[in-house]
């Protein structure tokens, strides 16, 4: 097996030591990487938007048709089992 960078670090991914946070620090920081994660979401244009909402629709009623049909399958071989 090769030893690539993931498999050779022992204990914490870097060297060097983290100071220690306090409650707040730790909250203080956890907010300052969500606002910096939020800074590179990219909105989709509306052409984008229009498409995946198209999209996501029409799957919506593919499964609508595929569950009904299962539905009555399903329905009329248990009546035909049950039902005698």
């Amino acid at each position: 097996m090769t030893d690539t960078a993931a498999s050779s670090s022992k204990g914490s991914p870097s060297e060097k030591k983290a100071p220690r946070r306090g409650f707040f620090g730790r909250i203080m920081l956890f907010i300052r990487q969500v606002l910096a994660e939020l800074g590179k979401v990219v909105t989709p244009t509306r052409r984008e938007l229009v498409r995946f909402t198209i999209t996501v629709l029409v799957f919506v009623v593919i499964m609508m048709l595929i569950v009904t049909a299962l539905d009555l399958v399903f329905g009329r071989a248990a009546l035909w089992v049950f039902a005698g």
